[in-house]
């Protein structure tokens, strides 16, 4: 995985991708729901969150308007992703009625959260369709376990296999993207699992032109190095519209959520 490249590319869509990223704020807003029906702790209890994989901000928020912390660490790979968060922390430090509120002491951090040491004693770490572009999740879960206190929860959402199907199956080319049931496995060496589910969701698109367009405005191109020829282009959208064209004529793009809860195991 070429995290240089990722970060470059999330980095140049971050002024698009609110607009864009339809399905991961759907996903975002279901991921917040699901933890405070799942978690098994009441919501004040989660003091100090960390949020991996930020983004532009839009989790963050939520986490901030429903949960209201303490502590808020944020961490994402690019680090031009500060400026969005720094929106962000201005807005959510007022409250309704005009006021300083008294939670909310948030930081950012940039850097591969694969490599990152995190705090420990936390209460809550969560993400939103971040975990995909890890090179070792596995790895990942046996750190996250020791910077979470016992009783604390990870909470994560990811995509799986059918994810993006239409653009692999045509180039060849995409992310290896875990089974559900795998996610779950590996979770489950650390944590004790409270909630693990999956959805499949079919975004309808113009053209193939509109799906390219949508995913380059998202930032989700991160790993294709390949250059667009008029040839490759015109091939490209031939196919797409043979193999995935809808009745009415519109064409699909999938999307594949996983979403994951978890509470962690006694060190």
């Amino acid at each position: 995985m070429d995290k240089r490249l990722i970060a470059e590319r999330f980095a140049k869509a971050r002024g698009t991708y609110d607009r864009e990223a339809r399905v991961q704020q759907q996903v975002a807003e279901k991921m917040m729901r699901l933890v405070l029906q799942h978690s098994g702790t009441h919501p004040d209890r989660f003091r100090r969150i960390v949020e991996f994989g930020c983004g532009t901000g839009s989790y963050s928020a939520i986490l901030l308007r429903t949960l209201k912390p303490d502590t808020l660490l944020l961490n994402d790979l690019c680090p031009e992703m500060e400026e969005c968060v720094e929106n962000l922390l201005v807005e959510s430090l007022i409250s309704e009625r005009g006021q300083t509120a008294c939670h909310g002491l948030v930081r950012f951090v940039a850097g591969d959260a694969e490599e990152l040491e995190f705090p420990s004693g936390t209460d809550l770490m969560t993400s939103c369709s971040t975990l995909q572009w890890f090179n070792d999740p596995a790895a990942f879960f046996a750190r996250s376990h020791r910077f979470l206190k016992p009783g604390g929860i990870l909470a994560f959402t990811t995509f799986g296999p059918s994810n993006m199907h239409e653009i692999r199956s045509l180039t060849g080319h995409g992310l290896d993207y875990l089974p559900l049931d795998e996610v779950r496995r590996l979770v489950a060496l650390h944590f004790d699992v409270r909630y693990a589910a999956e959805e499949v969701v079919s975004l309808p698109f113009a053209d193939p032109p509109s799906v390219l367009r949508h995913l380059k405005l998202t930032g989700v191109t991160g790993t294709e190095k390949r250059m667009w020829t008029r040839g490759r282009l015109q091939a490209f959208c031939e196919d797409y519209t043979r193999r995935f064209a809808r009745p009415d004529g519109k064409v699909t793009l999938t999307y594949h959520p996983i979403y994951i809860i978890a509470q962690n195991k006694s060190l």
